[in-house]
């Protein structure tokens, strides 16, 4: 009897459906990704500046030790002390917009003074300097001239922004005390900070700020901070007049070994 051979598989469509398969799960499966801190950067500097002096009593100073210990302002801190300390900081000395919550320390920065007058007469010549340079901007059709005219065109514009900014805090809570320009919140980790701690500690920094920030927003407007709609144009003026009395000024230092403390 003869024997019987056995048909082969055909497995030419083998392929196709692997390569079905394939793009189905890329299809359906979800990728987890990591999700970070929304903190916006500034432009980079150009090369020609040259950064002012620091002023240390301008500066709050946080430090995070590879312990996770806190050292601010060359004391220990727990962390949940450390917003109510920023507050104070930002509110030190008065505002004549919020009340400080302590007494005012010698070492925190003296708020500048401000007459609406001189705000009023920068912006008016800010708006002048702007028209100027639009009329000469349509004059010419040299490139190089173009160029250099947009370049000034920018640096005006953003000097008419925060001279609005300052004008809309005059119009919305009358004579106030700024911080001084240099007044930041400074952090710096050690190398080997836990990453909840970093995160942590940034919290609680920026909720500091928010919370100033709802604090004036409720008592002015009857409303929070965030309620404010920025493409509505008088809740943009508040908007821009609240974050000029109480601006997010968190400098992050390149993280050291700043095992000076805690262990």
């Amino acid at each position: 009897m003869a024997r019987r051979e056995l048909a082969e598989i055909n497995a030419g469509s083998m392929a196709d459906i692997a390569f079905l398969l394939l793009v189905f799960f890329l299809v359906v499966t979800t990728m987890n990704s990591d999700s970070g801190m929304k903190r916006l950067l500034p432009p980079p500097l150009p090369p020609e500046f040259v950064p002012p002096p620091v002023i240390a009593r301008n500066v709050y100073e946080v430090l995070v030790n590879f312990n996770n210990d806190l050292l601010v302002e060359e004391k220990a801190m727990d962390v949940k002390d450390l917003k109510a300390g920023a507050k104070e900081f930002l509110l030190s000395n008065g505002d004549n917009v919020l009340k400080p919550l302590g007494p005012a320390l010698d070492n925190f920065p003296i708020r500048e003074s401000l007459s609406r007058d001189s705000v009023n007469s920068v912006v008016r010549s800010f708006e002048v300097l702007i028209t100027q340079l639009e009329t000469e901007l349509e004059a010419t059709s040299d490139a190089l001239k173009i160029k250099a005219i947009e370049k000034e065109l920018k640096t005006a514009n953003s000097s008419l922004n925060s001279s609005l900014a300052e004008q809309y805090a005059f119009e919305f809570f009358g004579k106030y005390a700024p911080l001084p320009s240099s007044a930041l919140i400074s952090v710096q980790n050690d190398n080997s900070t836990d990453y909840e701690t970093y995160v942590l500690v940034n919290n609680e920094l920026e909720a500091a700020i928010r919370e100033l920030r709802d604090e004036v927003c409720l008592a002015k407007f009857g409303v929070l901070f965030n309620q404010l709609d920025e493409n509505d144009e008088e809740d943009k003026k508040k908007i821009l007049a609240i974050r000029e009395v109480y601006p997010q000024r968190i400098s992050e230092a390149e993280p050291l070994d700043v095992r000076g403390f805690g262990g």
